[in-house]
């Protein structure tokens, strides 16, 4: 948990960027990302050290190399505890000439966030203004890896709130619920194909070090989830480089997040290789055929992106492999061919555990799209009985375009630390989501189809053309209306209009 003194901290950071004239949200967190980047290397870099002087011998793997570079500095001084006491212009001039072409050459570690690094720009324009960035990132604790991670999400937070790149973030809750309904375990494979920010990844490793605190004591489940167990693609450098420093900075030394067009390249290397896949995927726009990975088109022809990720879901996922994935409304009644045929498939092919309406307002204030979160087991060989339906009318925040809390922190999110009353759960459907999804074979099943949440065998999906929004199979309770015969209705009029011309009588008697 954040305390309001780094809050502050980390706000003041931000505003001396704006103020320092760089407003571009995503500009400023990628400039915030090579500083704490280069503050890893010196910390790697101390630890080596430690490291050779316990046990007396030379430093087995230099961060910073010996010597000089091309220009005659010393490496030495590209060290974030070196050049920290520059005075402005020195520590501007040797940022700019010396560590970021050392960023660029050497990437420092050989790790996947060196590889991101390779175009590091360095963009702010004043001795002033990196003086005072670099003095206060010195200040804020980065030791602790909770707070380190909380550091970095505050910061991502920004760009959400800061205007349109919002589109980049799910929200937090959101993350946190699809990652608990998931469970994912310690021998699992976890793939975002869109990932951003790393936010599905992030929360997928913070579940495991919560729920499986084993995995980091066994040599081989450590080795796994450092270095086998995370998946992201993106075409955006900036997202790269950003959701990189995500991973390092919740603690996970060297996730596979790389550069790759999901929707545009062959999978052959990728294909039935996951066993969980956890993604918010872009919905708008449409593909050229010609620019369509030829695997995906093989399984649905079709030019919308959504059903291009769900077929490329299908692609990845190994099978017993599941997936937690969001996708707008139209993908679950949409009627035209493509639509039609990816539900037919996944519901008679795979096994679809679940549709989970969610509030319109989710993604406030950037778009209005209605929503839903699909859960699907890949089968190759059916295995659908019955699909259970949630009505999510409330996450916990307001649903305007301020997404305001409305209860208290304890009480927010899918688990929260303290249980929520009748009143709060009408704020706060989450935890009432996972409670009832762990009974969806047993007591959900008795469900009326006019509660919030119920099953719908699949019989009656097929029936309705596999259309899978929640409002096709819901009952509503109509109130009883008691049936008029036409005299009596007529009698009533003439009865009102007589009530209405004796007012008027009324009024006129007063007004004279």
């Amino acid at each position: 948990m954040l305390t309001g003194e780094i809050r502050s901290q980390i706000d003041s950071i931000w505003n001396a960027f704006w103020s320092g004239g760089i407003s571009n949200p995503l500009e400023v967190i990628e400039q915030i990302t090579y500083l704490l980047f280069l503050r890893r290397l010196d910390d790697l870099h101390t630890l080596e050290e430690s490291r050779a002087v316990r046990l007396g011998k030379p430093i087995a793997r230099r961060v910073f190399p010996e010597g000089q570079d091309a220009k005659g500095r010393d490496y030495d001084d590209l060290r974030w505890s070196r050049f920290k006491n520059f005075a402005p212009a020195e520590m501007f001039a040797l940022v700019d000439e010396h560590v970021f072409p050392f960023l660029r050459s050497r990437g420092g570690d050989g790790s996947t966030y060196a590889q991101h690094m390779k175009d590091a720009r360095f963009t702010i324009p004043t001795p002033g203004l990196l003086a005072k960035v670099v003095d206060l990132l010195d200040h804020v604790p980065m030791e602790d890896r909770d707070t380190k991670g909380d550091v970095y999400e505050y910061m991502l937070g920004k760009i959400a709130s800061a205007g349109q790149n919002g589109q980049f973030r799910t929200p937090r809750h959101i993350i946190q619920l699809m990652v608990a309904l998931t469970a994912p375990t310690a021998k699992d494979l976890i793939c975002d194909p869109a990932s951003g920010t790393c936010g599905f990844l992030v929360a997928a490793g913070e579940y495991l070090r919560e729920k499986h605190p084993e995995i980091l004591r066994d040599a081989e489940s450590r080795e796994h989830f450092h270095h086998g167990m995370f998946h992201g693609y993106d075409f955006d450098n900036t997202m790269l480089r950003i959701g990189s420093m995500n991973m390092a900075l919740h603690g996970v030394d060297n996730p596979d997040i790389r550069y790759k067009d999901s929707l545009a390249q062959d999978h052959a290397g990728d294909e039935e290789k996951y066993s969980l896949i956890l993604a918010n995927p872009p919905f708008a726009g449409s593909l050229d055929y010609e620019n369509t990975a030829k695997d995906l088109l093989a399984i649905v022809k079709t030019k919308k992106t959504e059903l291009l990720f769900l077929a490329l879901f299908l692609r990845l996922l190994k099978p017993g492999g599941r997936a937690a994935v969001i996708v707008p409304d139209g993908v679950l009644f949409g009627s035209s061919k493509a639509h039609k045929e990816l539900r037919r498939m996944i519901v008679e092919e795979q096994k679809l555990d679940a549709v989970i309406s969610l509030p319109a307002g989710v993604f406030k204030p950037y778009a209005g799209v209605s929503t839903a979160i699909l859960l699907f087991t890949k089968t190759n060989s059916g295995g659908t009985d019955h699909v259970w339906f949630y009505d999510m009318q409330a996450d916990g925040w307001s649903l305007d375009d301020k997404r305001q809390p409305l209860l208290s922190q304890e009480k927010l999110g899918a688990t929260p630390v303290q249980a929520l009353t009748e009143a709060e759960h009408v704020k706060n459907n989450l935890p009432d989501v996972l409670s009832r999804w762990t009974k969806r074979a047993t007591s959900e099943l008795e469900r009326a189809r006019t509660e919030q949440s119920f099953c719908v065998p699949k019989a009656d999906i097929a029936a309705s053309g596999y259309d899978l929004s929640i409002n096709r199979h819901k009952e509503v309770i109509h109130d009883a209306i008691e049936q008029q015969s036409p005299k009596d209705i007529l009698a009533g009029i003439a009865k009102l209009g007589a009530e209405i011309h004796a007012g008027m009588k009324e009024l006129e008697g007063m007004l004279k």
